[in-house]
């Protein structure tokens, strides 16, 4: 198998509303066109279908985190480009999740302040987290533990979603997960 064949996990990580899921599908397609298998496994769609019946405890969340850890490293082992779009707020298990991987895992946070999200919030998610009908809420009244170190930060309140997705590929690039010249081409 060539470096270009070899799967990987993309891990996005931010607060609700940082922009992960956009920018997971954004991207997916672009990588799609150079070639590569790709499968998204959105936070909120894994809650739905293999985590049905968690709550947002700490030990939930970790449940949930780490069963999309497993689908991803399945997925990448077998040569497919992984997306893993969900908060997955805690340091630790983000760390665990990297440790047991057969494949490269590339950390990507989706740095975008609390403000900014709270702006963006489509859902009413942070109001309700404001008012206290949302228990357990990420960035209100649970924490997010930031990277510290993540291969690619993305800054999505100041930055094009095509910017955002140019740093993803050419990070691949710069990796040899994908072909030299792909962010150029993707970005057409």
């Amino acid at each position: 198998m060539s470096t270009h064949d070899k799967g990987c996990i993309l891990w996005f990580t931010g607060l609700s509303g940082a922009g992960k899921s956009t920018l997971a599908e954004f991207v997916a397609p672009l990588l799609r066109e150079v070639g590569k298998k790709v499968e998204v496994l959105d936070g909120d769609e894994v809650r739905e279908n293999l985590s049905k019946g968690l709550g947002f405890s700490k030990e939930d969340r970790d449940t949930n985190v780490r069963r999309i850890g497993f689908v991803a490293n399945l997925l990448a082992r077998n040569g497919v480009v992984s997306i893993s779009a969900a908060i997955s707020p805690y340091r630790a298990i983000r760390d665990e999740i990297r440790s047991k991987c057969q494949a490269p895992f590339v950390e990507i946070h989706v740095a975008a302040p609390l403000a900014t999200v709270e702006e963006r919030d489509t859902k009413g998610l942070y109001a309700k987290a404001r008012a206290g009908v949302l228990k357990q809420f990420t960035g209100v009244s649970d924490p997010y533990e930031e990277p510290l170190h993540p291969e690619v930060t993305l800054h999505t309140e100041r930055e094009s979603i095509e910017e955002s997705a140019a740093q993803v590929l050419l990070y691949l690039e710069s990796q040899g997960l994908i072909p030299k010249g792909s962010a150029a081409k993707a970005r057409g």
